[in-house]
């Protein structure tokens, strides 16, 4: 072997010998020097040898390369035609121009070439591999089978300058893998937990003899309803029922929209109150505690919102159902007492106060913190207000206890806020209950001590980690609920003509002159301001339009569109001053004409869009402001979308309207 070695490194290099030598004589002869024949004849014989030698071993070497390459030609094509993994090859139009054995199988019986794969798998479409590696597609259903497909494309020569490319397909078999996903899915476990929201004044508002009747008329909607799902359904409190079944039986559940929601409604014993019914379910991964937990935060948020609905929580993700009816006001007050002496003993354990609303602050959210702000110095505590800016909305209010030296320094700004703020600061939430609404932020962060009181609809997005909560969906003002803390909070309590008159104005403003969500209790709050000195006709006052605001708001009017038959739809004109006060007011008077049941009122802001929206509580405004990110009522709500155009807003408000009138066909009647 050695010796072979030698001898091919010596042929080799003799070439680049015999080329010198060659080049020599070639030299040689030009010059016509004498060289010995012999040792000319010798080098012209190693020329030859070293020639013929390289030509027999180049052509041994082309010779192996070809059938090298036959063979994996050979190979490969044999390997593609047999793969058990379907493969086929089609053009970018999807087009199919070859198919191995594997792939024919899946379509026994039909003509594949010169089609487009669109043709038996709608669910495919190329133009998803949008780049030159593996991409895969989600899961595609041929027949009674499911295909996860993966693609690469290939380049091929079609001309000496131009390539084609086409792609090749493969189609995973995993419909064993999607079965047995779909059995772990379908027999999770999912927990429910119902409460009979007005449990107390339905039982007062039924015979004593007929009152078993009424519970076992409950009950006997409710076994029957969960039968379905082979489920467990336990009472465990009086107006409380635990229901535990399988997650397959949910998706039927939320087809039918939870009709016990409906059912319910239908008992009629005597009572002269509807029953209502809320619902909190709880899935998703974890424990079965942990679906407990989300079963009853889901059940606060259906409570918070008014009741008489279904919130389902998965995880992070919030779904609701119903929602569509009237708060019922609750008769009793002892939950304002409870609520007034735990903030006394909380204000009592500060080291200071600040209160905060929300962004664009208006007087419904100025009253309610000048009466915590009227507590809170009651008991000797420092408090001060976060405000950055006043607005429309507030400035004649502000005027006034600017102008009174008795409030020097209650306003604050949030880099004030940030500065007095401690471990041991009560911090004081009013009119909304969504951290990211507040004015500032930011302040959440530095103390756990925080108090919400609020009267609008539970959101998602609600502060978690309050100590107090009070939040009554009943009531028509976030006034209305501090003015009753306060008849609680001190005997005989004596407030300030400005505080009297700012809580009465959020009241009036926010029932739009006792119209809309009034009750009983709205009318006794405003009758214990009435007797702490409130003046009605300097508050009516307050809220005068000049000429050119009543004129804005009569063209917002006027430009109104119909949409859905008994919606109407309107924009304000740009730049004019006031014009979220204008969106507010035309959207109040466009629901007062006959054949509008709702109405939405656009204007621009800084940010974007504002939207306001109104009805008469036919339409839960409230929901459809929620599908662009707002809130609110039941009859008034609003929104704020960002970096959209007037037209762009309208077709979001358009499309939200649309999905509201898919969820209730029969939004026209009245609940």
């Amino acid at each position: 072997m050695k010796g072979k070695k030698f001898t091919g490194i010596f042929i080799q290099k003799a070439g680049f010998y015999l080329f010198v030598i060659l080049l020599l004589l070639t030299i040689i002869a030009f010059l016509e020097i004498k060289v010995a024949a012999p040792g000319f004849v010798f080098f012209l014989f190693l020329l030859y040898y070293h020639f013929r030698y390289n030509y027999k071993r180049k052509k041994e070497i082309t010779q192996y390369i070809e059938n090298l390459t036959f063979n994996i030609d050979v190979a490969t094509k044999d390997t593609l035609l047999n793969f058990p993994m379907p493969l086929v090859l089609i053009e970018l139009d999807g087009t199919i121009i070859w198919y191995n054995s594997s792939f024919k199988k899946i379509f026994e019986g039909e003509e594949l070439l010169e089609k487009t794969i669109q043709t038996f798998t709608k669910d495919l479409n190329p133009e998803s591999f949008s780049n030159e590696t593996m991409n895969f597609s989600d899961e595609i259903k041929i027949h009674d089978r499911n295909y996860c497909v993966l693609g690469n494309f290939i380049k091929v020569d079609k001309r000496i300058n131009e390539d084609e490319i086409i792609l090749l397909l493969y189609f995973i078999d995993n419909t064993e893998l999607v079965n047995l996903k779909k059995t772990y899915d379908d027999e999770k476990t999912v927990v429910g937990v119902f409460i009979i929201d007005n449990y107390d004044d339905l039982m007062q508002s039924t015979e004593d003899t007929k009152r078993p009747q009424m519970v076992v008329e409950i009950e006997t909607k409710i076994n029957n309803w969960t039968a379905y799902a082979n489920g467990i359904v336990k009472k465990y409190e009086r107006d409380k029922y635990l229901f535990i079944f399988e997650n397959k039986y949910l998706k039927t559940f939320q087809e039918k929209k939870f009709d016990i929601l409906d059912s319910v409604k239908e008992i009629n014993v005597g009572n002269t109150i509807p029953v209502t019914l809320s619902i909190g379910i709880g899935k998703g991964e974890g424990s079965l505690l942990d679906k407990f937990r989300h079963a009853n935060a889901a059940l606060d948020i259906a409570l918070g919102r008014g009741g008489d609905q279904v919130v389902i929580k998965d995880g992070e993700e919030i779904s609701f159902y119903g929602g569509k009816t009237r708060e019922i006001e609750k008769r009793t007050r002892v939950k304002a007492r409870v609520i007034a002496f735990a903030l006394r003993e909380l204000i009592d354990q500060a080291s200071e106060v600040i209160i905060m609303g929300h962004k664009n602050c208006d007087i419904d959210c100025l009253g309610s913190a000048l009466g915590i702000y009227s507590i809170a110095t009651k008991r000797g505590k420092e408090a001060n207000i976060v405000l950055n800016k006043s607005n429309p909305n507030i400035e004649c209010m502000i005027s006034k206890i600017e102008s009174s030296k008795e409030y020097e320094g209650l306003f604050i700004s949030t880099g004030d806020a940030l500065e007095k703020i401690n471990k041991k600061t009560l911090l004081v939430i009013v009119d909304t209950h969504k951290p990211s609404f507040t004015e500032a932020p930011d302040l959440i962060k530095y103390t756990e001590q925080i108090v919400v009181i609020d009267h609008h609809r539970r959101g998602v997005d609600y502060l978690q980690n309050a100590v107090l909560t009070y939040q009554e969906t009943y009531a028509s003002s976030t006034c209305e609920l501090v003015t009753e803390i306060l008849q609680y909070v001190e005997e005989k309590i004596k407030l300030a003509p400005i505080e009297a008159e700012a809580l009465y104005a959020g009241i009036v403003v926010d029932t739009k002159n006792f119209t809309f969500k009034t009750g009983v209790r709205t009318f006794e709050a405003a009758a214990f301001l009435r007797r702490q000195g409130v003046d009605t006709v300097a508050v009516k006052q307050m809220f005068q339009n000049d000429l050119d605001t009543y004129t804005h708001i009569s063209n917002a009017v006027k430009d109104a569109q119909m949409y859905s038959e008994n919606i109407a739809i309107s924009v304000c004109p740009p730049d004019i001053k006031n014009a979220t006060v204008i969106a507010a007011q035309a959207a109040d008077q466009l629901v007062n004409l006959k054949g509008i049941q709702a109405a939405f009122v656009l204007c621009n802001i800084d940010e974007g869009i504002s939207i306001s929206g109104r009805s008469l509580g036919d339409i839960n405004v409230q929901i459809i402001m929620e599908k662009l990110g707002g809130g609110g009522h039941l009859t008034f709500a609003g929104a704020q979308l960002q970096g959209v155009s007037t037209e762009e807003a309208i077709e979001k408000l358009k499309k939200a309207i649309d999905e509201y009138r898919e969820e209730t066909p029969d939004n026209s009647k009245k609940e």
